[in-house]
């Protein structure tokens, strides 16, 4: 056996599903585990955990595989994705097409493991997952659509902690989509000229030149969302400490996407894991401060 070669294919798929950048998987995580702690009071049962933690990592590398596919004639011509496997050409079609089936095999598995109205939502979950990469092409809020992907584990995760929907997990999953309109359109800000030359689109463009009042809007409505999330679940002292933490975090996203700089709106995409890690510390604490 060739162990360089081996040893080479293996690096190129680990890129492919973007395992050096885990920005992704985290800001899909961090909603799952808010829904997580609130549907279970601040006790989620083990065995969901570690099917959503695993689930989460496994969908997010699936749909880094079919967006590179989806984008396999453009990465090369935008200067932040020149070194994307598909566009130095170190993998094939093939090759990414299995590599997404395997993945998804392996999701489904875990997601087997639950009860039976989680199995069933997880069907649109990877539908909403191929759907999301080629929207950019004919639409210019393709970040609803990533929202809708990346909150649709939150219904997901109610449902296999307590077998139903309730309200609030509706509630929940808004704020989330909210959250990604956000933080996606920081990303696209980054790359809104190569964005425009190749003829895509996104809410950067789309907002064009008030760009930074409605992420002013959308960042002040995710702020009332939680808010009203944590009234309906009872959540106490240590999650209001966590939202005024997060508005002086919204108020630095702010600034750093001022100039409108690639690099600091790239920063301010960055910023928002620490925001979704604020957000569940202020859940899971105010559950440990009633108990």
């Amino acid at each position: 056996m060739d162990w360089d070669n081996l040893k080479d294919r293996v690096s190129t798929y680990g890129r492919l599903m973007r395992l050096h950048r885990p920005i992704g998987t985290l800001l899909l995580l961090w909603p799952v585990l808010w829904s997580l702690w609130i549907a279970s009071g601040g006790a989620p049962d083990t065995k969901v955990l570690l099917v959503f933690i695993l689930g989460t990592f496994t969908m997010r590398s699936a749909g880094c595989v079919i967006n590179d596919f989806a984008d396999r004639d453009i990465d090369a011509h935008v200067e932040r994705t020149r070194d994307r496997p598909f566009a130095t050409n170190a993998v094939s079609v093939k090759e990414a097409l299995i590599l997404f089936l395997v993945l998804i095999v392996i999701s489904a598995s875990l997601v087997a493991t639950m009860n039976r109205l989680t199995i069933y939502l997880s069907f649109l979950g990877v539908m909403l997952a191929i759907i999301y990469p080629f929207t950019k092409r004919y639409v210019y809020i393709p970040q609803i659509f990533l929202g809708c992907a990346f909150g649709w584990g939150v219904p997901m995760a109610f449902a296999a902690q307590t077998n139903s929907i309730p309200n609030l997990a509706w509630a929940v999953m808004a704020t989330a989509v909210l959250w990604a309109i956000i933080y996606d359109t920081e990303y696209a800000m980054v790359d809104r000229e190569s964005d425009i030359s190749l003829g895509l689109k996104s809410t950067a463009i789309l907002f064009d030149e008030f760009d930074r009042y409605f992420l002013g809007v959308f960042q002040i409505m995710m702020l009332l969302g939680l808010g009203l999330i944590g009234r309906e679940a009872h959540l106490g002292w240590p999650f209001a400490v966590s939202l005024i933490i997060c508005g002086g975090m919204a108020a630095y996203q702010q600034t750093l996407v001022y100039q409108r700089e690639p690099a600091k709106c790239f920063k301010a995409f960055m910023n928002n894991n620490w925001y979704g890690l604020v957000v569940f510390f202020g859940i899971a604490a105010s559950y440990w401060n009633a108990n």
